[in-house]
């Protein structure tokens, strides 16, 4: 991998990341399209890694609150948010410890499954706006944001979404996040809960990966230059794309990343039937 195509690619993983429009599925289209070889998960990885830093940084205000609130050691509302959090991951630990193969070999995937993927994605966008839209309009005239906080049973569904989200084209932000409208938590509130979620298990997987030897430059082929010019474009580019997806669910404003998942589900599966 030269140092632009990595450059490239850390700029598409950090823009999707946080748009509901699936990182893993336009890193696969971008290596089919142009024949970028990335070795093992490692620059995957990396590129994750570093977009869930750019998380910690858009997010350090709910971050150090939640911190400090739970490490006063009494149940209060932190303690419970973060309880919810740890809900969530159990679904995607399951599938990390005892389908892993599956999953790298998922992401190894053809065009065919992302495309197909992408339509999927597409469809949850617009049910979970149709939702969320039609619950907005029944509380209209209130004053008071549709929706409510994020439950335990809230919690664990989401975290089941996130958990068949690995499948590259089935956004993970548009899966947990339409799933969060479609059970009628608030968009503000489910927003925030889809981008905090992921904090633990991303480096989970990246300690993993290092204490395993098999993130090294050299384990994947591709040269440090490249890994780090990948991250650290991940990471400026996913923390822009992270404060702008904040603003823009509250809005609502699914509607046109439906249909560019599915304009590009369609292409994806166009170009591997020709």
């Amino acid at each position: 991998m030269e140092w632009y195509e990595a450059v490239i690619l850390g700029l598409v993983q950090g823009l999707t990341e946080f748009l509901p429009v699936s990182s893993s599925g336009h890193i696969t289209i971008f290596k089919e399209l142009f024949g970028i070889d990335t070795g093992n998960l490692s620059f995957e990885v990396a590129v994750h890694a570093a977009t869930v830093l750019s998380t910690v940084v858009a997010l350090r205000k709910e971050i150090w609150e939640l911190l400090s609130g739970f490490f006063k050691f009494r149940y209060n509302a932190q303690t419970q948010y973060v309880c919810k959090i740890l809900v969530s991951m159990i679904p995607v630990a399951v599938v990390g410890f005892f389908f892993k193969d599956f999953v790298e070999d998922v992401f190894g995937a053809g065009l065919t499954v992302v495309g197909s993927m992408l339509l999927l994605t597409s469809l949850l966008l617009l049910l979970g706006e149709w939702l969320s839209n039609r619950q907005a309009r029944k509380s209209a005239g209130t004053g008071v944001e549709a929706g409510r906080e994020v439950s335990y049973r809230d919690a664990a569904i989401i975290g089941l979404a996130q958990a068949f989200a690995v499948m590259p084209g089935l956004s993970r932000s548009g899966t947990t996040i339409a799933t969060g409208l479609m059970l009628g938590v608030r968009k503000s509130a489910v927003a925030k809960f889809s981008f905090l979620m992921v904090l633990i298990p991303i480096l989970g997987e990246t300690f993993l990966s290092l204490v395993g030897g098999d993130f090294s430059a050299g384990a994947s082929g591709i040269s440090s230059l490249s890994l780090c010019l990948g991250a650290l474009t991940a990471f400026v580019s996913g923390y822009a794309a992270c404060r702008w997806m904040l603003a823009l669910v509250q809005k609502a404003k699914l509607f046109y990343f439906a249909i560019y998942c599915a304009v590009a589900g369609l292409l994806s599966i166009i170009l591997t039937i020709w």
